[in-house]
């Protein structure tokens, strides 16, 4: 019967290359369940603009550097991953890796399930789950990928590929160890990729067609995990992997991210004899009590699939996906045998939110955010409609704008290919942002959007305003809105960069328009304060000041006990900001770490969208733990007393944030 199937199945590929067909339009192939939800993929969704269009699964953040480089997608942040959780290469081949997790010998559970990710990358998928007698557990899966063209988008058959094991489709392999590191402690989530052909260890991967990215980003980006840069490089002349503060591991490498529950009723599955759902369903089941035991615990349970899991510490993430596993169950107890996602949580419900959910939480943004966050500050996640609601101004910015997110590719087709937009406009609509055109439609992202900066406090003389992060634009024209009369001019208008010069103290407003060929953008103004009083001028600001405002007694954050190391000996924070021994060498706030400590704070600052920056935002009062710092209230204009540290920092920022 196989070899029969194999045969049609072949001669069905063969017959598709050759008409030149997308595989995502050629249907059959022994299609699932599912088969009837269309995957809008290339060529059946309209193509919808990003500001990078190769930028899936990369942060948005990527750590930029001086050079434009993108740390977090360089070899250098890939070499120091690895050497933080496999320094003596123990694990730099599938079948080392393979032999350190027990797969298919010794004792424990171990499954297999076959499933078409119809949702995510487009993969057939063949997982294979272990789980060791000593909690440990390993995540073993082979992606098939048919491509006719240069697109990727899901097919059944993909699926079909996965089921015979067609070499030719086997794009590699993915795999997750959740496990001590090197210095034992404990397990957190790693991850590798091994080529299909050699199963060597590989530093980069391609998992959408849009290019070759550093390992680990295109995993961890959407497993909850953290994307810091790099030390400096330390006495062997190569940079460390950053040490995330509020991790119970303890341990570089422990990038804090999680396994994904296994939302079973979204993947696609084949009519084959063995490979059905109902036939695999307890399989499915016990991959996610494996998952469910990585997770850790926030308060007692006496629900025997809770015996596994340990507790949580309050400065770390609370589990929170475990929610989405045993309401697809039943509850506690894990009563029902089918994995179906019914669940609204009450809050979106009382909201009057239950579309929002079910069309655009869920599918879009669910699967990555639920698995960020702390217990001190959970609001990341976007579990409850109120997180969601105060997240409005930054989904705006990131789906309706900038385009760079929902983060996978074929997410983001599904997403455009779907009312989701719609959906999404409505509500942020009601939150008084404009997310819809003149007619009433959802804007997408593609239009010009002008970017002239946060506002400024500088002193008199000529200052640079750059329109370098607008979106979607090639012209610019600044102009002088309001001002004291004759203080200030402004040259180079129509310029990506113009010149402020301002002669007399004051208020002073700026606009910019981007434009795209004929079409203009909404204009933006940008507030200067002109302040010959000013205490430091921008362009001598250092990080020494940084630091000082960082470490201050009154009002820093070191003090409360949030950016500093705990008593317990862990951290609340993932970043500390008070002097400790950063790179290991018995002293204390040296120069070695003053200059860790600068990479860590500049790793706070977003260069591809400066008013996003956790350094600017966080203290402000936006989604913190403390709430808002002294002289950080950006309620009041620029050059007040209660927003000076604020204006600091973006002075130094606009400067290139120098050491």
């Amino acid at each position: 019967m196989l070899n029969v199937f194999r045969t049609r199945f072949y001669w069905f590929i063969s017959a598709c290359m050759f008409a030149g067909l997308f595989l995502a339009g050629c249907g059959g192939g022994g299609g699932g369940s599912s088969a009837t939800d269309t995957v809008p993929g290339p060529g059946l969704a309209a193509p919808v603009a990003t500001s990078e269009p190769n930028a899936f699964l990369l942060f948005p953040n990527p750590q930029l550097q001086a050079d434009g480089a993108k740390q977090t997608d360089t070899r250098a942040y890939a070499d120091a991953y690895y050497a933080a959780i496999d320094p003596t290469n123990a694990k730099d081949t599938l079948a080392k890796w393979k032999a350190a997790n027990n797969f298919d010998s010794g004792a424990g559970t171990q499954v297999s399930v076959v499933f078409g990710d119809k949702r995510d990358l487009g993969y057939g998928r063949r997982m294979t789950v272990r789980q060791n007698p000593d909690g440990t557990s390993a995540y073993l899966v082979e992606n098939y990928l048919i491509q006719a063209g240069a697109a990727y988008a899901y097919s059944p058959l993909n699926l079909e590929a996965a089921i015979v094991r067609d070499q030719r489709w086997l794009l590699g392999y993915n795999t997750i160890e959740f496990s001590p590191g090197p210095n034992s402690g404990v397990s957190f989530a790693k991850f590798y990729n091994f080529n299909a052909k050699t199963g060597l260890r590989e530093t980069t991967v391609d998992l959408d067609g849009r290019g070759e990215k550093a390992m680990p980003g295109p995993c961890i980006t959407c497993h909850g995990g953290r994307g810091d840069a790099l030390t400096p490089p330390d006495a062997t002349g190569k940079p460390r992997f950053n040490l995330v503060s509020n991790g119970p591991s303890n341990t570089r490498g422990d990038v804090r991210a999680q396994l994904h529950p296994f939302e079973a009723d979204a993947f696609d599955y084949s009519k084959t004899a063995g490979y059905s759902r109902a036939e695999q369903e307890a399989a499915l089941k016990t991959i996610n009590k494996i998952v469910l035991c990585s997770y850790p615990l926030p308060a007692p349970s006496a629900a025997p699939e809770d015996a596994c899991r340990r507790p949580a510490q309050a400065g770390e993430w609370q589990g929170t996906a475990s929610t989405v596993i045993k309401a697809a169950y039943g509850g506690d107890g894990l009563p029902n045998a089918v994995f179906a996602d019914n669940f609204v949580p009450p809050s979106w419900e009382v909201a009057g939110q239950t579309t929002l959910y079910k069309n655009v939480y869920t599918p879009a943004c669910r699967t990555c955010h639920l698995l960020r966050g702390t217990g001190l500050q959970s609001d990341i996640d976007l579990s409850t409609f109120d997180k969601f609601d105060a997240y409005a101004d930054r989904t705006k910015a990131h789906i309706v704008d900038r385009g760079n997110m929902p983060l996978a590719k074929i997410v983001y087709d599904t997403f455009y290919g779907s009312s989701s937009p719609e959906t999404l406009a409505t509500f942020l609509q009601d939150r008084g942002y404009v997310a819809k055109d003149s007619a009433g439609r959802a804007l997408k992202p593609g239009r010009p959007l002008a970017d002239a900066g946060p506002d400024r406090v500088v002193r008199p003389g000529a200052t640079v305003l750059s329109a370098s992060k607008s979106l979607f634009a090639n012209g610019y024209q600044w102009s002088l809105v309001s001002g004291p009369a004759g203080g200030g001019v402004l040259s180079n208008a129509t310029a990506v960069e113009a010149t402020f010069t301002a002669s007399l103290d004051g208020a002073y407003v700026v606009q910019l328009i981007a434009t795209n060929g004929s079409t203009s953008g909404s204009p933006v103004q940008l507030r200067i304060a002109v302040d010959s009083q000013l205490a430091v001028a921008p362009a001598n600001i250092r990080f020494a000041d940084i630091k000082t405002i960082l470490q201050s007694a009154s009002g820093g954050c070191t003090n409360a006990g949030c950016h500093a190391i705990a008593s317990t000996g862990g951290a609340a924070a993932p970043v500390v900001f008070a002097n400790i021994d950063r790179n290991g060498d018995g002293s204390v706030g040296d120069a070695i770490d003053d200059a860790w400590l600068y990479a860590e704070v500049r790793s706070r600052i977003n260069f591809t969208d400066v008013v996003a920056s956790p350094l600017l935002r966080k203290p402000s009062g936006n989604h913190h733990n403390g709430a808002q710092r002294p002289g950080f209230n950006t309620s009041v204009a620029p050059g007040q007393p209660n927003r000076a540290s604020y204006d600091l920092l973006v002075n130094w920022i606009a400067n290139g944030a120098p050491q």
